[in-house]
C-alpha cells in the first residue's frame, strides 16, 4: 500500500514541460490561449509567451522572449514571473519581504511542477519556487478552463524562519505583454452611478487602480478591467485582455509600461496599510486573479466569463432565479404587518415568485424607523410585526408565493442594544471622535466572536423559519476609523483579516444552507467579486433604477457577469419613462419589481402581468444564453442587446431609443450568433394591451444569414421607446 501511494505521488509531481535549447518550458493552456513559462539556466522562472495557442511545442525555443542559446541577447528582456523587490528588476515587484535579519530581498528559484487533471475541461498547474538563501517558499497556482478560455492564478507564500517575517507585496498574478499600443478600460463611479466605462492609452510609467475602502470596497472603482492590445478594446474584433480579482476587500491593479514599451499587469490585494506579519509555517494565500485573452474582442471575452461563471463559479450557476416584488420603494420604513400582507397579494397578482421584505423590520429597544438606529438588533419590531418573521413566512405561503428578507449583519448602529453590549466589536478609533458613514460603523470581522455573531444572524432566522426562501445581504459602509480592538498591535492586518472573516461567514452559511438563494448588495453594486459570488446567486447592480441610467450600468456589468447574476427591478425612478420602457430594461437581467400595483392604471397592470409571463417563457434564454451587445449606449442615442440559446433556435433582442435627435438617420441592427442556414420568425412581444407592433416586418421570416448581414430596422425617433423582439427558428 505504501508503495502505491509513493507511485501516485510521483505521477502527480510530474514536470509538465518541453525541452528547447536545454531549458524547461511549462505550458499552461486553454483551447485558445497559451501561457508559456521558462525555467532558465539560473533556475529562475520567466514568462516567454502569452497569446493565441501555438501548434508546435518544438518551436517554443524560437519565441522572442526565450532565454538561452536560441536568443542569447534576450537577457535584457527578462520577464520574471514572480520577482521580489531588491533584485536586478527595476520595476514594480510582485513580492516584497523583510527577513528576520532585516534583509529585504528574496530570489525565488524553480523547484518542481505538479499538474492535476480536475476533469476533462479543467487542469491545475502548481509551480514550486524556493529561495536558496532563506527558507521562503512560493507556490504559483494556475487553473485553466479549456472550453471557456479562462485562467485563474494565485500564489501561496510560506516560510520556516525562526520568527515571523513581514511581507509588504503579495501579488496574485504578474503578466507581461508586448504590443505597439495598450488601451485600458476602467470602471469607476459612485453610489447610483456605478461602472462608468472610460478608456485611455497607457504610456511609459505606472497607472494604478486601487481601493482603500475595506468593505464596500468597489464603491468608487470596480474590481475588473479591460486592455486592448494594439488598439482600443472593440466589441467584435481585436485582441483584448479582460481580468478581475476575486477579493471583497482592498484590491490593486498596476499597469506599468517600461522603457522598451513592454507592459506588465500586476493584480492582487492592495498592500496599503497592510504589511502582513507571516508566522513560521503559516500560509498566506492571495486572492484568485481570473482572466481571459480574446482575439475576437470584448464580446467573446464576456461570453467566456459568462459561460465559465455559470458552469463553475456562481452559486447555483445552472439553476433558476426567482422573480420578486420588493417593498422598499413602496413603503420605505413605513409599514406594518397588514400592509406587507397587502403587498404579498400584489406580488401574487403580478405573477412573481417571491415577496422580499427590505430594511426597517427589526429592533426592539430601538425600533428601526430610519437609518440612524438598530443595526445589530436583528429581531422583529413588535408593534410593526406582532407575529414576527414566522407570521410573514406563513402569510406568503398562504398567498402562494415565497418570502425573502433583507439583512445588513456586518454593520452596527451606535444606537443599538448590540453596541451597548459590545462596543469593542466595532471598528473605531479608541482616542478620537468616530466618523460615521451613513450613521453606522463596521463590525470587526477579523474577530472570531464577531464572525460567530454575524453567522448567527442568518442561522437564527433560518432555524426559526426553515421556509425562508431568500436573503438580501447588504453592506452600506466602507471601513472608517481604522482600528481593530481585537487585533491590538497587529493593525496592519485589519484590512486583510477583515475580508477573510467576511468570507469565512459566507462559507459557513453556504455549508449549512447550500441551497439558500442570496443577493449580494452593497449600497448598490459595490460588491461584485467572483469570490463572493461562490456564495451568492446574484448581486444588486445599483440603487439607481432609472431605466436610462440602468442601460449604461447593466452594459458595464455585463462585460464580466452573466445576466442571471445581475438583479434589475422595475421602480418609480424616472416616471417620464413608461412602465413598458422600465420593465423592458429590467427584463435583460434577473427581473424584479419594487413598485405598487395599486398605483398603476389597468393597462399598466395588465402589461406588467403579461411581461412577467413573457419573461418566464423565455427566461432561460436570457439567463443562460449567449449575450451579444449589438449597439452601445455610449455610441449614440440608441442601444441594443440580444440573447440566444445554445441550440441557436431561440433569441430575444432588446432595442431602446433613448433620446434620439429629430429626423436622425436610423441604421439597422444586425443580430449575431444566429445559424446562417436557419429560418427565423420575427415577432415583437411585450406590447401594451391593445397596441400593435410598429415593425413593418413583424411576423415575417428571414434567414439567419440575412439577419446577421442586413439586419432589422428596430430603432425609431421616439424618446424612451423600447422593443422586445422574439426570434424563433422555424
Amino acid at each position: 500500500m505504501k508503495t502505491y501511494f509513493i507511485l501516485l505521488a510521483f505521477a502527480f509531481l510530474s514536470v509538465f514541460h518541453s525541452e528547447a535549447a536545454g531549458e524547461k518550458f511549462i505550458r499552461i493552456s486553454t483551447n485558445e490561449t497559451d501561457l508559456i513559462l521558462q525555467v532558465a539556466s539560473d533556475g529562475r522562472l520567466y514568462q516567454t509567451y502569452l497569446g493565441n495557442k501555438l501548434v508546435n511545442e518544438s518551436e517554443f525555443g524560437k519565441l522572442p522572449y526565450t532565454l538561452g542559446k536560441v536568443n542569447p541577447g534576450a537577457s535584457v528582456l527578462k520577464r520574471e514571473v514572480y520577482p521580489c523587490s531588491g533584485t536586478e528588476d527595476y520595476f514594480e515587484p510582485a513580492f516584497a519581504i523583510c527577513h528576520n535579519d532585516g534583509n529585504l530581498t528574496s530570489i525565488l528559484k524553480y523547484v518542481s511542477t505538479e499538474e492535476k487533471r480536475i476533469d476533462g475541461n479543467v487542469t491545475e498547474t502548481i509551480i514550486f519556487l524556493k529561495d536558496e538563501v532563506y527558507p521562503v517558499e512560493v507556490k504559483l497556482h494556475y487553473i485553466t478552463f479549456a472550453k471557456e478560455n479562462i485562467i485563474k492564478s494565485w500564489s501561496e507564500i510560506s516560510h520556516k524562519e525562526k520568527k515571523p517575517v513581514t511581507i509588504s507585496r503579495y501579488a496574485s498574478s504578474m503578466l507581461y505583454f508586448d504590443a505597439p499600443h495598450y488601451f485600458l478600460t476602467e470602471f469607476s463611479g459612485e453610489w447610483a452611478r456605478e461602472v462608468n466605462m472610460t478608456t485611455q492609452e497607457l504610456s511609459f510609467g505606472k497607472k494604478v487602480i486601487d481601493t482603500k475602502l475595506g468593505s464596500r470596497a468597489g464603491m468608487l472603482t470596480s474590481p475588473f478591467f479591460e486592455i486592448g492590445l494594439g488598439k482600443e478594446p472593440q466589441e467584435n474584433s481585436g485582441e483584448v485582455l479582460m481580468g478581475t480579482i476575486s477579493w471583497i476587500g482592498n484590491f490593486q491593479f498596476t499597469f506599468e509600461v517600461d522603457n522598451i514599451k513592454n507592459l506588465r499587469v500586476i493584480s492582487g490585494i492592495n498592500p496599503y496599510a497592510s504589511n502582513y506579519e507571516l508566522k513560521p509555517g503559516e500560509v498566506f494565500t492571495t486572492p484568485e486573479f481570473i482572466f481571459t485573452l480574446s482575439n475576437r474582442g470584448v464580446g467573446q471575452a464576456s461570453r467566456n466569463f459568462h459561460t465559465w461563471a455559470r458552469n463553475y463559479q456562481l452559486k447555483d450557476g445552472k439553476g433558476d432565479r426567482m422573480t420578486l416584488l420588493n417593498n422598499w420603494e413602496a413603503t420605505y420604513f413605513s409599514f406594518d404587518q397588514e400592509k406587507l400582507k397587502e403587498l404579498m397579494k400584489e406580488a401574487k397578482q403580478l405573477g412573481v415568485d417571491m415577496f422580499l421584505l427590505d430594511d426597517g423590520w427589526f429592533g426592539n429597544k430601538y425600533p428601526r424607523s430610519n437609518d440612524r438606529t438598530s443595526l445589530g438588533d436583528w429581531e422583529a419590531t413588535p408593534n410593526k410585526l406582532p407575529g414576527g418573521v414566522p407570521e410573514l413566512v406563513k402569510s406568503a405561503k398562504e398567498t402562494g408565493i415565497k418570502f425573502g428578507i433583507w439583512v445588513e449583519p456586518e454593520m452596527i448602529s451606535v444606537k443599538s442594544e448590540l453596541y451597548e453590549k459590545h462596543p469593542d466589536w466595532a471598528i473605531t478609533l479608541p482616542n478620537r471622535t468616530p466618523y460615521f458613514f451613513r450613521n453606522q460603523l463596521v463590525l470587526d470581522m477579523s474577530n472570531p466572536a464577531v464572525q460567530d455573531y454575524v453567522f448567527g444572524v442568518v442561522d437564527k432566522l433560518m432555524t426559526e423559519n426553515p421556509e425562508l426562501a431568500f436573503f438580501k445581504w447588504d453592506c452600506n459602509s466602507p471601513i472608517t476609523n481604522i482600528y481593530s480592538p481585537y487585533l491590538k498591535d497587529k493593525q496592519n492586518q485589519l484590512y486583510i483579516n477583515h475580508a477573510r472573516g467576511v468570507y469565512n461567514v459566507f462559507n459557513r452559511i453556504k455549508n449549512k444552507y447550500p441551497n439558500l438563494p442570496m443577493m449580494l448588495c452593497s449600497g448598490g453594486g459595490a460588491r461584485c467579486d467572483y469570490e463572493s459570488l461562490k456564495y451568492f446567486t446574484e448581486f444588486w447592480c445599483s440603487d439607481n433604477t432609472d431605466p436610462v441610467e440602468r442601460l449604461y450600468i447593466q452594459w458595464g456589468f455585463s462585460q464580466f457577469f452573466p445576466s442571471k447574476a445581475m438583479c434589475a427591478h422595475v421602480t418609480s425612478w424616472n416616471k417620464s419613462a413608461s412602465i413598458k420602457f422600465r420593465t423592458d430594461v429590467a427584463m435583460m437581467c434577473k427581473l424584479g419589481f419594487d413598485i405598487r400595483l395599486n398605483e398603476m392604471n389597468p393597462n399598466e397592470k395588465l402589461y406588467c402581468q403579461g411581461a412577467v409571463s413573457n419573461y418566464n417563457r423565455f427566461k432561460k434564454v436570457i439567463l443562460d444564453g449567449d449575450l451579444y451587445r449589438l449597439v452601445s449606449p455610449y455610441d449614440g442615442n440608441h442601444t441594443a442587446m440580444m440573447y440566444i440559446n445554445e441550440t441557436k433556435d431561440k433569441a430575444v433582442l432588446f432595442a431602446y431609443d433613448i433620446f434620439p435627435r429629430f429626423d436622425e438617420k436610423l441604421f439597422t441592427v444586425k443580430p449575431e450568433g444566429l445559424d446562417p442556414g436557419k429560418k427565423y420568425k420575427i415577432e415583437e412581444i411585450n406590447l401594451m394591451p391593445g397596441a400593435k407592433s410598429s415593425l413593418n416586418f413583424n411576423g415575417e421570416t428571414f434567414s439567419g444569414d440575412y439577419l446577421m448581414k442586413v439586419g432589422l430596422k428596430v430603432f425609431s425617433t421616439s424618446k424612451l421607446n423600447s422593443k422586445v423582439i422574439e426570434i424563433t427558428a422555424e
